[in-house]
Order: structure tokens, then sequence, then C-alpha cells
């Protein structure tokens, strides 16, 4: 259940009889022709489906991430390393003031990995709590059916154009060759935006909806299997 449909008197009777809940945390940055909001919109919504059968309680994500490498974007933002991490300790400690112990961050951008070691630190100084950080997109059983679909998925490609994320100015498919993101990973902001162009880092641009869906139906399930099993 979203936070967003709840009072306080309900949170407080979800507590007494359960300590689950949700974090999602995304990024605003660019997805070539995908919504900026992309990591965000799919962190919240796959977090909110799985969750939805269990009644667990899912509060907004958290929109902004960790995003230095494509600041020559327009509209990407970004928080620094610290801001991030202080942003997600206050959120947690405020979880636990609530009743939380059991806390999921589904996470939908590989750059907020530094949030993981954060939640490690957490528990070391909350022992009576336990936090799993879910990189939804490449979880065992996600990333499987990805790749039987097609090997090349990356970042602001098909891997990440669902209907949700998609916009009306979102071109039709393309093929983009695969930048080389060893050398991306050493390019300030500016040289980054000249290599990769419209942002997709390589692969088709869209895949049918069919075979998307049947990723996300993978997703939302292995990540309500992560909210069950502790």
């Amino acid at each position: 259940m979203r936070i967003a449909d709840m009072d306080w008197r309900m949170v407080e009777d979800w507590t007494r009889n359960d300590d689950r809940g949700v974090l999602p945390i995304g990024s605003i940055e660019q997805h070539a022709g995908l919504s900026l909001a992309t990591d965000a919109i799919l962190s919240e919504r796959v977090a909110v489906e799985a969750a939805e059968p269990l009644g667990i309680p899912v509060y907004p994500a958290i929109p902004f991430g960790l995003a230095p490498y494509f600041q020559a974007f327009p509209g990407s933002v970004t928080l620094r390393v610290g801001t991030l991490c202080a942003v997600v300790t206050d959120l947690l400690d405020s979880m636990k003031r609530s009743g939380f112990r059991r806390i999921v961050i589904v996470n939908g951008h590989g750059g907020n990995q530094p949030a993981a070691a954060l939640a490690q630190e957490w528990m070391m100084d909350n022992p009576d709590c336990r936090v799993k950080f879910h990189n939804w997109w490449n979880a065992p059983k996600t990333i499987a059916r990805v790749r039987e679909i097609d090997t090349v998925a990356s970042h602001g490609s098909w891997l990440e154009n669902f209907p949700w994320t998609r916009l009306p100015s979102t071109p039709a498919d393309e093929v983009k060759e695969m930048v080389d993101t060893d050398r991306l990973k050493m390019m300030p902001p500016f040289e980054s935006r000249n290599m990769l162009d419209d942002g997709n880092f390589g692969g088709r641009s869209q895949r049918p909806d069919q075979e998307m869906l049947s990723i996300w139906n993978v997703a939302v399930a292995e990540t309500r299997e992560i909210m069950e099993t502790w």
C-alpha cells in the first residue's frame, strides 16, 4: 500500500502486527528519449506492485540520486555521496521511529550503490533492524529474463523503455553500437555527453511491449520475494 493512501493511524495499526516497510530510491537523469524520472518511476512502481498483495506500506521514491557523470545533459540533477547517505540515514531513522524494523530499499539506479554500504553501516548502529538493498533491474531472475530477450541491454536503451517511462517524443526503435563504458567512466561530464550523443549507452532503443511486460512481471515477483523472505 502506498503511504500516500494511508493516514498515521493506519501506519500505527500496521506496525502493531508487522514491521516491514519499503523505501524506493531513484534518480533524475538523462535516459536518451525516455523520461528524466525513469529510475524513480520504475523503482516506485515495481515496489508498489510487489507490495500490494502483502499490504506492506511503500513510501514515495526518493527521486534524486547520484548522477554526476550526466551533468552536461540539461534536466539531470545529482546529489553528492554524503548528501544521499545523510538523506537515507535520516529516512531509515524516521522509519524506525514509526515502528518499521524490516526495511527494503528498492533501488532503481546503479549509481546509488553507496546507499547499500550505508544500509550496512546503519544496521551496525541499529542491530534490532534489518535492511535489504534490492537493485530490482539486475536481480538474478530479472536479469536472466532480460538476457533471454536481448544480451545488449544498457542505460537509456530498450531495457528501460516501458509504457510508463516512454514519452510522446520518444523515437521509434533504433540500434546503437555499445559505447566503451570503461572509457566513459574516466570522462568528465562534457566529454561523456559528446561520446554518448543521445544518451543511450548502446543496443536497441525499444522492444515490443509484450517482451517488456514479461520482464516486468518477473521483476515484480522477484521483488515481492525479497519482501516476503527474511
